[in-house]
């Protein structure tokens, strides 16, 4: 594609050069470049791309793309390499992603899920639905980014950069996906990556503090502000109406397509006669023109918000009953609630809980339907949030019946730091608790201190399949760990 065109859509830009010539791909990394690219240098947070200009253009970069302010002299080069200047690269990065992929989103439906918890969840959900009514379905998330049943890779964040993602949005198309259900984090849509994407549905699950700290949001008006940017690309939306930031959107956008669904305030799809336990929920509901009785197999109030955002989602695409309750009942989404059978024959739970809320809703959640005790492990992760882990030690020790205090993904902080903070919160309480720092040894602790009629519920890492710490990701598979202790315990 000419550079020009790759161009459209960009305003204030300043050029030097001919922008009439093929580029033959784009590179936001040095170290993909190849013959005839463009390079777009990026400002991260570990690196500055405007480093790598150099030898972006030894690699055969004819032209780059770089931003206001960078002291293009000092990088000396060549009169016969092409710049372009932008206002912001992130976002230039997101058009001519889109412009040299042809806009790929145009060409199927787009669902966007963005909130604080829920989201995982609430995307399996709608991809089972609208698998289950014979539509082809692509999946951006968490966990992985699936085609048509089939996964294509394991994600290591919950939305791709925009290059990535519309490469992936093309591979849909050629594979003639229909829907795309995709998570949207608040970082996404603040550093652009989805910056030109064609939403057709928006969710709003909810909105409770996380992800504040000096990478990610310096405050929760500035988390909140970059979730909301989703309803500002989308006229369709569905959202929670028993949050409270959720109920505010259909006033903040009064010409958009708003569907609410609740289950305690007044809501357009509401859930009535909840039943909760520690193996499912289920609650009646109105599908079409009467009440149906919905259950589904992960258990948890939660649960019965992201059925309804599913339902309101099914709703949009005239799906049946039938095939709504079908696949609610059947989905799962591994590390979300995920129970691990054992020869031991223990209620042992995998959960993705990492913020206060999500922590005290998944351990009250088991406390009311756990004849015995709860047995409780977590951690908190390294270079993220710390304000919360005096309040998540102190939730855990108000909550659970025994909790041990271990390492999550420390990353480059000393996992004995982060134990400390957690056990400023748990003295508060009468709680009783042991710091275990090697995770897989309080696992084990937890798993011979509890009985049949207990429950065990390992918290923080979910679906992760490592540990990162000191900078390195160490295989760490929980349910395997739990499957060869309950092995070896007699």
């Amino acid at each position: 594609m000419k550079l020009k065109d790759l161009l459209i859509g960009l305003e204030g830009l300043k050029a030097r050069g001919n922008l009439d010539f093929e580029i033959k791909n784009i590179a936001c990394n040095s170290n993909n470049v190849e013959e005839g690219d463009l390079f777009v240098a990026i400002k991260g947070f570990e690196y500055d791309g405007h480093e790598f200009i150099n030898e972006a253009i030894k690699k055969g970069a004819t032209a780059i793309l770089i931003e206001e302010g960078c002291d293009l002299k000092s990088f000396k080069v060549k009169s016969d390499t092409v710049v372009i200047m932008a206002k912001d690269t992130r976002e230039a990065l997101s058009i001519v992603s889109c412009n040299f992929y042809k806009n790929p989103s145009k060409k199927f439906k787009l669902i966007g899920i963005t909130g604080t918890k829920g989201k995982t969840t609430t995307s399996y959900m709608i991809k089972e639905i609208l698998e289950r009514a014979g539509k082809k379905v692509g999946l951006i998330g968490t966990l992985e980014t699936c085609i048509n049943g089939k996964k294509i890779k394991t994600n290591d964040r919950t939305t791709p950069e925009s290059l990535e993602l519309q490469q992936l949005f093309s591979k849909m198309v050629e594979e003639k996906v229909e829907v795309v259900v995709m998570e949207v984090s608040s970082q996404s849509l603040k550093l652009h990556r989805v910056t030109g994407c064609d939403f057709d549905i928006a969710v709003f699950t909810n909105f409770s503090e996380d992800h504040i700290s000096k990478i990610e949001h310096p405050t929760m008006e500035d988390y909140l502000q970059s979730k909301l940017k989703l309803f500002q690309m989308c006229k369709v939306g569905i959202v929670n109406s028993d949050d409270v930031q959720g109920a505010k959107i259909p006033r903040l956008f009064p010409k958009s397509d708003i569907t609410t669904f609740g289950i305690d305030n007044f809501a357009n799809v509401m859930a009535r006669d909840v039943t909760v336990t520690n193996t499912y929920a289920d609650f009646k509901v109105k599908l079409t023109d009467r009440n149906e009785r919905v259950k589904t197999g992960i258990p948890g109030r939660f649960s019965v918000y992201n059925s309804l955002a599913a339902i309101c989602v099914a709703k949009k695409f005239n799906i049946s009953p039938e095939i709504i309750k079908e696949a609610l009942l059947e989905v799962r989404v591994p590390g979300r609630s995920e129970m691990v059978d054992n020869k031991l024959e223990i209620p042992i739970m995998i959960d993705y809980a990492h913020t206060p809320e999500s922590l005290e809703s998944i351990l009250k959640t088991v406390k009311i339907y756990t004849r015995g005790k709860v047995i409780c492990v977590f951690g908190c992760g390294g270079n993220r949030d710390s304000s919360k882990r005096p309040i998540m030690g102190e939730i855990a020790g108000r909550v659970a019946d025994y909790t041990f205090i271990t390492t999550d993904n420390a990353r480059n902080e000393d996992p004995q730091d982060i134990a400390n903070q957690i056990e400023v919160g748990i003295k508060k309480t009468k709680g009783k608790y042991s710091v275990v720092l090697d995770r897989k040894e309080a696992i084990r602790e937890a798993i011979k201190m509890a009985s049949k009629i207990d429950a065990v519920v390992i918290a923080g890492k979910g679906h992760e399949m490592y540990q990162e710490i000191d900078g390195e990701k160490i295989p760490f598979d929980e349910r395997e760990i739990v499957k060869e202790i309950t092995k070896e315990i007699k």
